[in-house]
């Protein structure tokens, strides 16, 4: 039977194996000369469990009781087996049909979901979702950095994956910053509400004019409030900085002009730093900004731009 074989194959399914030797004690405990099909789908006779050597073979009399029980528990398991089957199908089926849409460096992209929630996806990002989503939510996979206007929907929250931060929403705008190579994750809300979660435990519920940094390494969250129209501000062409780590500039510098940046000095990458600047004022006028901040020198050599 599909049931028997389902148990069986469901090794690292533990609740499951849990509920079908749960029933089977209960019954044990009533009618213990019964054999019975344990949690792994193995059938297990009396002399199995009692180590007693076979005997001659004798006509086993069947009780209505015993087996009207059998039935039930079987049944009974057989139901949850089913709710089982077909939770773990619709979860693999939202899953199944991915799109993911990917930016290079200097390139941006607006998206429209199925559910029209809106993404403007910043520089060397990608946005991973199904071709429709299920009714109990609407969850997607980020890297890097988006902005999303979420359309709203009472009963269907709105989930950002990104690493082990985990953002839901109902219906709000908001920016997530998420690169791999950061070492801060950092959600900025413009409107609504929305909760930011660390390894499935919440760190942060923000609002409009709020913001979280997460940083992953050192297990540390941080909130402030920000002025709204900082939120996504790159949308707009600015590029702004508040007390952000000076690698973590440069590699967004390396993002959004597509060019190889060498850090010469290796004290200054963990330096905090704050500024702002025009995109369009090009790369070497942005290097030569944050050379004046941090007193060192910019040089080009192979391609590469060098501060020391």
């Amino acid at each position: 039977m599909e049931f028997f074989a389902c148990i069986r194959a469901s090794h690292e399914d533990e609740a499951l194996r849990n509920m079908v030797k749960k029933a089977y004690e209960e019954m044990q405990e009533t009618y213990p000369s019964h054999s019975y099909v344990n949690e792994y789908g193995k059938i297990i006779l009396p002399e199995m469990e009692t180590g007693l050597a076979p005997g001659p073979k004798k006509r086993l009399r069947l009780r209505l009781a015993p087996g009207l029980v059998m039935i039930g528990c079987l049944l009974a398991i057989g139901a949850i087996w089913l709710i089982h089957k077909a939770d773990r199908s619709e979860r693999l089926s939202t899953t199944a049909l991915l799109t993911k849409k990917n930016t290079e460096r200097s390139e941006y992209k607006y998206l429209l979901l199925p559910d029209s929630t809106q993404v403007w996806l910043n520089a060397s990002s990608s946005l991973e979702y199904p071709d429709h989503f299920n009714s109990s939510k609407r969850e997607v996979i980020l890297s890097g950095e988006a902005y999303f206007d979420v359309r709203h929907a009472d009963r269907s929250p709105f989930i950002i994956q990104t690493g082990r931060i985990s953002t839901t929403v109902l219906g709000t705008a908001f920016n997530i910053k998420a690169y791999p190579d950061r070492k801060n994750i950092i959600v900025s809300v413009s409107r609504g509400k929305v909760k930011v979660s660390y390894d499935d435990v919440p760190v942060a519920t923000l609002v409009n004019g709020q913001q979280v940094k997460v940083n992953s390494q050192q297990n540390t969250v941080e909130e402030k409030k920000i002025a709204p129209t900082q939120v996504a501000s790159w949308q707009r062409g600015d590029m702004s900085y508040e007390d952000e780590d000076f690698e973590d500039i440069i590699a967004d510098l390396e993002r959004l002009y597509n060019v190889k940046i060498k850090i010469g000095n290796s004290s200054l990458r963990n330096l905090t730093v704050s500024t702002s600047f025009r995109r369009e004022i090009g790369i070497e006028q942005a290097l030569e900004v944050l050379c004046q901040l941090t007193d060192t020198n910019l040089k080009q050599a192979n391609g590469w731009y060098i501060i020391e």
